[in-house]
């Protein structure tokens, strides 16, 4: 029945034997577990560490909860399809998981603007720093975020809502996206995908604009600089989030060409990106910001021997 008012999805899998989908079940459960670990040590050490009780760092948490949010509203449920074979997903479960990977990323992508800011005020104004970027600005902008990304994504449900859709119900991930679940619909989409692509540009398009702009800026003040020891110094705080945004949004710029361009590529590349955009920005964040940043490693260390002792 095409006209189905309450239709349910079928998730996609890798395609093999059973034996494949388990193995690929403790890979993501593990990926999965390192990413909850790490972010909420992050949330954990910079709670516990007035030193890091800064913008960069609180913008940092901000990051994880969204990473943590993120992770948490697919990859259970991509769990239990590939160990207990539930693959079947309704539609307004679906719905309400395309709501939050579009509203989380959304969110995601305007706090990593934020800190784009933060690092070209603090190169650029450092002695206006800490009265531009206070507490309070920290937390409307964190506010900001949010109902930008509602805002801006509340309509790609709704909009779909109505739609009637075809018998085919079988999606290209392991999870609900817009264009996908659109891609299924018997009806004219074209008002849903001109306002999906309006959205993303808007959001994501225009964050990746203006953080390169302020990479230009903070490159112009950094060669200004006297001497390359300086330069060095001043451009590494920079160096975590840079590693940060690049692994936002290559896998991001991925999963949408291979959605716009790699109809014909087989199923398994359209699943892999599709993990790949939830699960490696929550997996690395920490990492990064843990590898590039002195004050989380001695706290991790602290906790560490306090634990062996």
């Amino acid at each position: 029945n095409s006209s189905d008012l309450s239709p349910s999805f079928i998730l996609a899998s890798i395609p093999g034997p059973e034996a494949a989908h388990f193995w690929m079940a403790i890979f993501l459960c593990s990926m999965y577990i390192v990413a909850v670990t790490g972010n909420c040590a992050v949330l954990f050490i910079v709670k516990t560490e007035p030193s890091l009780h800064t913008p960069m760092y609180f913008f940092l948490c901000m990051l994880a909860a969204i990473d943590l949010a993120l992770s948490t509203s697919t990859v259970p449920r991509v769990l239990s399809f590939y160990w207990f074979n539930t693959r079947e997903i309704s539609f307004s479960a679906c719905l309400v998981q395309m709501f939050l990977i579009h509203t989380l990323s959304a969110i995601e992508s305007t706090v990593l603007l934020a800190m784009a800011v933060d690092r070209y005020v603090a190169i650029c104004h450092p002695l206006r720093h800490a009265a531009i970027l206070t507490s309070a600005v920290t937390a409307k902008i964190g506010l900001v975020a949010m109902a930008r990304g509602v805002l801006f994504f509340l309509p790609l449900p709704l909009l779909l809502l109505p739609l009637p859709f075809c018998s085919s119900r079988v999606l290209s991930h392991s999870f609900c996206l817009h264009q996908d679940v659109m891609n299924l619909a018997c009806a004219n989409t074209t008002p849903s995908m001109v306002y999906g692509l309006t959205a993303i540009l808007l959001v994501m398009g225009l964050d990746a604009v203006l953080i390169c702009l302020s990479y230009i800026l903070i490159l112009k003040a950094v060669l200004r600089l006297a001497s390359w020891k300086e330069r060095l110094k001043a451009f590494s705080t920079c160096i975590a989030h840079i590693c940060v945004v690049l692994a936002f949004y290559v896998p991001l710029i991925g999963l949408s060409v291979v959605h716009r361009f790699g109809k014909d590529l087989a199923p398994l590349v359209h699943i892999i990106m599709g993990n790949v955009y939830i699960l490696v920005p929550a997996v690395l964040n920490p990492i990064i910001y843990g590898v590039r940043t002195k004050e989380i490693q001695r706290r991790i260390l602290n906790l560490i021997h306090i634990y062996n002792d």
